[in-house]
């Protein structure tokens, strides 16, 4: 089974620590990418981009050229979008980014948090039916983690959680649909 970068179709042999961030740093050594380089990455159409882009979930590229912060939120909601709804999506976005062309109130930054996710996620499974296991894995992922608020960390703590969940039962999703076509 090929293993992806969470929310791309980036395939990688084994994920570590922190090699979310060299992909980051190799994708963005030139500057911002493009529409089409954004929809091969993620495997999104255009236009669906252009959507969410319409629609505020991201904020407008800069001379047609995605930021790492808007490629990240690109990538989080292609994760999350397949088992929560998009009201829900919205509100933790709301959460982790305030308004949207508004850097001073983002509890963490959209690519900051992708990259302490793959962090959270790189050595295994992790157990999702302990409770206890999965908070453990959260806070490990939000040790030096500083919030402007002494709540600022559970919140992150939560998030990390709920996109655990949430990208775990699509894949789970996935791993059903694939086993049914082969009964027809």
């Amino acid at each position: 089974m090929t293993k992806r970068y969470p929310g791309t179709t980036i395939e990688v042999l084994a994920m570590k620590k922190g090699s979310s961030r060299l992909l980051f740093d190799g994708i963005f050594a030139a500057g911002g990418v493009t529409l089409s380089q954004v929809s091969n990455m993620t495997g999104l159409e255009p236009y669906l981009i252009q959507n969410w882009v319409k629609r505020k979930f991201v904020s407008s590229p800069v001379k047609k050229l995605y930021s790492r912060e808007q490629f990240a939120r690109i990538i989080i909601i292609n994760m999350l979008r397949e088992s929560l709804q998009i009201d829900s999506i919205c509100n933790l976005l709301q959460v982790i980014g305030g308004e949207i062309d508004n850097e001073l109130d983002d509890l963490i930054k959209d690519d900051e948090l992708y990259h302490r996710y793959c962090d959270m996620v790189c050595d295994g499974e992790i157990d999702i039916s302990d409770k206890a296991i999965v908070s453990e894995a959260a806070h490990n992922a939000t040790q030096d983690f500083e919030g402007k608020l002494p709540a600022d960390r559970q919140k992150l703590v939560k998030i990390l959680q709920i996109m655990l969940y949430a990208h775990t039962a699509s894949k789970l999703r996935d791993s059903a649909r694939e086993l049914l076509s082969t009964l027809q």
